[in-house]
Formats: structure tokens, sequence, C-alpha cells
């Protein structure tokens, strides 16, 4: 167990340096799963998969699940970052039982035992449930078909099409998430013992997870105590932070949110603390590698090439059109966005694509190779890993489930997206569930290898390859829906098997796993629709110029636009800068994988420097502030800090994130706080 951990640590260090920083994180305590002999009986105690499900559980993963879900609808909706929440859900949960069952015992109430095992299925669910807010295409491609992102994209656009657009609707969303997120679930079923099992596949996103859970269920009450009054102390400071900055914000100009920090030119160009407790702890929460990529693209864009393409007003775009116009510099903002994420994803998309060939081609070499000796392999594995062995493989999750699951769910969506969609033929439908076990397949492997959920860039390869095929009045619609299917059977298919890679650690039953992921996406398909629409309903979503700008929206929507008319699309000028951003995107990957490590881990991630191109450089200021945070306190004290970040940052994040809930419903009943201020030069 030891030394496959420390192989995963070294994995990790190697392909994604910045996930390396997120290892080194993890609490002292979390050493002891590694040193500490798991007892010869553990296996016979451990719970039925049916008691590892519970009633308690359950409610825990809503409550949960729900909180995020809102989180990070906020969090897509104004910057479309969204920070792997896996370990805080697993730590939320742990308190939140444990906490439970401590007042119901001082109560003189009996409580079942809380396990490792129900931990891991809450922290399943939970994970399930928001990860539907998170990558439903809220925030991309399911409001890029909203008519406010038709207009800003520009009515008189070639390729954007008015046939393209059908506005957010309650039924039609959570219809659509039930139809393509339950495919993915059973798509890569048959292949669970071959990803965990016989490949040994890291999966370092669902290890860590396992290490912490492992964790908890390990450290003395001390620690655990400690933790809560952290999370509880924070929380309740971030959430009345929020309720205190509420009284300010008479309109989206007021508030906290716009104190100039470094004077009022600077503030016009977007530098200056946000003071959001939300960005500051997702900042805690983010590698130093992602939060200084942030700002490293917030100073290009915001700093250095918008006032300039400024003064070439008049020149490179027209005088009187507004910024916000697509021909106008908005554009540009936009296409050199795009530029940024296509040569990133292309490049990691080509990469991981060909790391997973080659890989599998070696394993296959040497598992022929080494048949004969097999029996004495199995021999000398490590007593620990035969033990996780004979759990994973005990509750088998039989293969007709898998296969009769994918293909009536499949069925059920090639009948009804295109009737939900009229633009997206029935045929492209059968195409995309024929090729999508295979794309799940290898972005669950690269995955396992890398951590690198490539889900959205297999969905961006679908949208411009029916965007070129479906014409200019269907493209647009075809594109986006069609990117949408196919993402979302990829992406929910590699949270399983990650999932899974955690229950084998924890050795928590498969069949719960299954179920707990079940669970979860069926409450996420209901609990994230109406996280967006208690948004929708009560902000400005989508407005260029407020908080709710909904970035991916009108990125996902040029992109299909681009797939449709080429690069006619572009403003002028933009195309050579698209250019040179895209080569500079691949260029920067290319030096980070072929350089020696001391030069390849300074080298910033294109994709994260995309987003302040659009949105703006306050939320990079606040989430750096985060990383310097964490940065000083491991350098006063590293083993408080490695003990206390996931904790105080979750509070961060959970306290200010569940104000915006009553501040939700207070907007929907037309109360407006009663100060507005703002700032003016004198």
């Amino acid at each position: 167990m030891e030394t496959e951990l420390k192989e995963i640590e070294k994995e990790v260090m190697e392909e994604r340096p910045e996930k390396a920083e997120e290892v080194k994180r993890l609490p002292p305590w979390t050493k002891q799963m590694e040193e500490r002999p798991e007892k010869a009986e553990e296996v016979k105690r451990l719970p039925p998969w049916t008691k590892q499900i519970t009633v308690r559980g359950v409610i825990a993963s809503i409550l949960i699940g729900s909180m995020y879900c809102v989180i990070a609808m906020k969090l897509n909706l104004t910057v479309g970052l969204t920070p792997n929440l896996n370990i805080s859900a697993a730590l939320l949960a742990f308190l939140f039982i444990r906490t439970w069952t401590k007042l119901l015992q001082k109560a003189g109430f009996v409580t079942t035992p809380f396990t490792r095992q129900e931990n891991t299925m809450i922290q399943t669910c939970s994970v399930a449930c928001y990860s539907i807010a998170v990558g439903g295409g809220f925030g991309s491609y399911l409001v890029g078909l909203s008519r406010k992102t038709y207009e800003q994209a520009g009515v008189d656009t070639e390729g954007n099409s008015p046939n393209g657009i059908k506005d957010p609707g309650l039924g039609w969303m959570i219809g659509f998430l039930f139809v393509v997120c339950f495919v993915g679930l059973f798509v890569l079923i048959p292949l669970r013992k071959v990803l965990i099992i016989d490949y040994r596949l890291a999966f370092p996103t669902g290890t860590a997870t396992a290490v912490l859970i492992n964790g908890f269920h390990s450290q003395g009450d001390k620690s655990a105590k400690k933790q809560v009054r952290g999370f509880m102390k924070f929380f309740s400071m971030s959430f009345l932070w929020g309720f205190f900055q509420w009284f300010y914000t008479a309109t989206e100009e007021c508030g906290f949110s716009q104190f100039p920090t470094f004077g009022l030119q600077a503030w016009k160009q977007t530098f200056y603390f946000n003071f959001s407790m939300t960005y500051v702890g997702t900042g805690m929460i983010c590698s130093h590698l992602v939060n200084l990529s942030l700002l490293l693209g917030a100073v290009l864009s915001w700093g250095l090439m918008w006032p300039l393409i400024r003064l070439r007003k008049g020149e490179w775009f027209p005088q009187n059109l507004p910024e916000n116009s697509m021909k106008s510099l908005n554009g540009y903002k936009v296409f050199i966005s795009v530029a940024l994420i296509l040569g990133d994803g292309l490049y990691n998309f080509i990469k991981v694509v060909c790391f997973s060939m080659t890989s599998i081609y070696i394993r296959m070499k040497e598992h022929r190779q080494n048949l004969k000796t097999a029996d004495g392999d199995e021999q000398s594995k490590a007593v620990d890993d035969r033990r996780q062995d004979e759990v994973f493989i005990r509750d088998n999750i039989p293969l007709w489930i898998g296969v009769t699951g994918y293909i009536i769910f499949a069925i059920i969506s090639i009948i009804v997206i295109p009737i939900m969609f009229p633009q997206l033929k029935w045929y492209f439908v059968i195409v995309a569930y024929i090729m999508a076990p295979s794309l799940a397949f290898c972005n669950a492997y690269g995955a396992g290898l890398t951590d690198i959920n490539m889900a959205y860039n297999y969905g961006k390869v679908a949208l411009f390859t029916l965007a070129a095929l479906s014409g200019r009045e269907n493209g647009v619609v075809a594109a986006l829906v069609g990117c949408g299917v196919i993402k979302s059977v990829v992406s929910v298919s590699c949270i399983l098997m990650q999932d899974f890679k955690t229950s084998y650690f924890t050795m928590a039953s498969p069949k719960a796993m299954f179920l707990s992921q079940a669970i979860g996406t069926a409450i996420g398909c209901i609990t994230a629709p109406l996280s967006f629409f208690l948004f929708y309903k009560a902000f400005d979503v989508g407005n260029p110029d407020g908080e709710y700008k909904v970035p991916y929206a009108i990125i996902y929507r040029n992109m299909a636009i681009l797939g449709v008319e080429g690069v006619t699309a572009l403003p002028q000028h933009c195309l050579q800068l698209c250019y040179g951003f895209f080569a500079f995107a691949v260029m920067v990957n290319m030096v980070k994988d072929l350089s020696p490590p001391k030069i390849g881990k300074w080298m910033p991630l294109p994709m994260c420097m995309a987003l302040p191109f659009l949105v703006g450089a306050y939320f990079a200021i606040d989430m750096c502030l985060g990383t310097l945070i964490v940065f000083v306190w491991h350098k006063i004290d590293n083993k408080e800090a490695e003990l206390m970040v996931p904790a105080v940052a979750s509070g961060l994040i959970c306290g200010e994130g569940l104000w915006t809930l009553p501040a939700s419903v207070l907007a929907l009943a037309k109360i407006k706080p009663p100060i507005c201020m703002k700032f003016f030069a004198s």
C-alpha cells in the first residue's frame, strides 16, 4: 500500500505539477493510513453493501450536494471556474455525521457507528450531485442557446441563426439532464475491474480522497474537534460578512465588491479586491500555479492588451459600436479566449490520447509476456492489495446491468433529444452513442494516468464536427447540444471511475458506490436546474457588464459560429492575434512537458489564463490572496496548515455560498438593500 501511494504521488508530481501541491497539502494524519497495518479480520467485519447506504447518509448527501450546487452554480455563472470540491465534500460529510452522532449520544440516544464506508457513500453522492451543476452546461452550452447570448453574439453575425435559440426552461433542462447524464453511469461498468485492478491506474483525485477519508477515521478526537471549530468559525464569519455586505448593494454597481483597492484607474480595468470570501476560499483550494496563471492572464489582458486595442477604436473596429458588441472590443476578448482554450485543449487532448494508447499497448504486451508468472505475482502481491481486490470483486456489478442500462438510456436519448432539439438529427445522436463507450474509456484511462478529465475537449470535438455538418441554419444548436451529449456521457463515466478508486482504498462496496452515484446524479438533475433558476430569476444572468456574465456561454456559442462560418466571423486583425495565442498555448505546454521539472513547473496554464481575458482581473486577485494565505501559513506552521487549510477554505466557501440563498429570496421578493456605496474621483 505504502509503495503504491508513493508511486501515485510521484506520478502526480511528474504529470501535473499543480496537483503536486494538493498532494503535499494532505494533513499529516493521512500518513497513518500508509503506516498502520490493517487487521486480518477487517474484511470480515465490513458492513454489507445495503448497510453502507443509510438514511442519515442520504439526507446529509442531499444537504451537502444542494449547498455545493448553489456554490458551484454561482462560480459557473460569475467566473466560469469551479475548484475540485471532492475533498471538501468528504470533510463536510465527516463533520456533519460526526457532530450529529455526538449530539444524539449526549441526548441519550444510541447511534450506529459512522464508518469510512458510509463517509465514502456520502462523499460520492454529494459529488455526483454538484457535478451536474458544474458540468451540466448551465455556464456554457445550455445558456449559450438563450436569446440573450444570441443577441450578445450579434444578431447580424453570419452563422448566428435566429433559429438557434432556446431559452432556459426548468422542464426541458431537467429532462435533458436525466436523459444524457444517466447514460454515462452505465457505459464503463463492464470495464471497472480492468481500469481499477488490472491496470492499477492511479486516479490521483480518487486516491487522495480515499487517503483523507481513511485519515479522518483514524485520527484522534482532538484533531477532529479542531477541524470542526475551524470550519464553523470561518463558516460563520463568511456568512455574516455576506449578510453585512448586502446592506450596501442597492444596485450592481454598489458595495464592497466595487471598492477601488488600487485606485480608480485600476478599478476601471477591473483591478480591485472583490471582498468575496468564496473566491478567497477557492484560491486556498486551487494550486499556486492555477492562481498565478489567472493573475498572469489578468495582467496580460486587462493591464496591457485591452487598453492598447481600445486605442485602435475607429481603425480596427467602428467608433460608434459599444464595447460589448462582437464586432468591437468584446469580439477580441471572446475569440482570443477561445484561441487559448482551443490551443491548450487540443494539445492536451492529443497528448493524453497518445499517452493512453501507448500505455495500453505496453500493458497488453507485458500482460502477454508475464502470463506464465501470474500465479507467482498474485502470491507476492501485498496483503493490503489482496484484501482490497477481494472486497472490490466480491460485490460485483453484473455485466448485464451495465449493458442493459446503457442501451435503454441511449434509446431514450435517441428518441427524446431530437424532439427537444429538432436541429440535431437522430442519426447524429446514434453515432454519438456508438462512439461514446470508446471515448469514455479513453478519457477515463487518461484521467487515471494524469488526473486530467478531458470531457470538455471531447465535447468541443463534437461541437466543431456537428457545426460543420449541420449547416448554417441548424449548426449552432446541433453543435451545442451535441457537445452536451458527448461531454455528459464522458464526464459522468470518468467521475464514477474516480469514485470507484476511492471505494477501492476505503474498502467500500462497488454496488453501494454505484447506487450512491445514481442517487446523487438523480438529485443533481433536479437541484442543479433549481439552483440555476434561483440565480436566473433573481439576478441579471448573462449581462456582460454585470456580476453574472456567464463567460463560457458566449465562448461556446462563438465556437459553434466559428465551426459554421469559419474565420470570417472574426473581427479585423483578430485572426492574427488568435493564431499567436493558439501557438502560445501549444508552446507553453510543450516547454512544460519537455523541459526539466525545475523549469516546467513555472509554466502557466493557458486554460486558466483565458478566464480573466473575458471576466476581469478582480477574482484572480481574490484567489491569489487565498494562495498567499496558504503559502504564508505553511511557512509559519506547516503541520497546522496541512490540518486546517481544507476546513478553513470549506468554511469560507460554504458560508458566503449559503448566504446566496437568502439574498436570492430577497431579490425575488423585490426587497432591495437600503444603502448604495460607490466611489468617485474628487
